[in-house]
């Protein structure tokens, strides 16, 4: 399995410079709601400290946490695509601190910095990979489980 990567460290300095000149910093006191599925995702995180879970409703009554993010992570990429919704939710599972981007901001530095825009692609594309193999890791295991009860 490959190492998460982490979204400023993953760019070069002079780039990671202009990209966190448009960071804001705010924070989410445990159990706040950050987003909803199917809201609008005009921004995104990297969470500095804390717990933040992604959640996916199963039913009326019932959600399911499907990823657990901590520092360094990156929360939300649904502003790079559209049409531009939150596919998961997010709730802070414990105070979070976060770097809070502007996605309209971050989009028109990398149509000025088209070297920038790459990079950050690319970064983000590595890190959807990553957890989208350690998705595909815990299915294998539920199913694995699901299986040998079956038996």
């Amino acid at each position: 399995m490959t190492k998460a990567i982490k979204l400023l460290t993953a760019l070069p300095p002079p780039q990671r410079g202009r990209l966190t000149a448009l960071a804001r910093e705010v924070s989410f006191p445990e159990d706040a709601g950050i987003f909803e599925p199917g809201g609008t995702a005009d921004r995104f995180w990297v969470i500095r400290s804390g717990a933040v879970s992604l959640t996916q409703r199963v039913s009326s009554l019932q959600q399911m946490t499907v990823a657990s993010l901590g520092a360094g992570d990156l929360l939300g990429w649904s502003w790079l695509f559209p049409p531009y919704r939150w596919d998961f939710g997010a709730e802070a599972f414990s105070p979070v601190r976060a770097y809070e981007f502007d996605a309209a901001a971050v989009l028109a530095l990398c149509e000025e910095d088209p070297r920038l825009g790459l990079t950050l692609v690319r970064s983000v594309a590595e890190i959807l990979a990553h957890r989208l193999e350690m998705t595909r890791g815990q299915l294998l295991e539920q199913y694995a489980l699901h299986r040998r009860g079956s038996l």
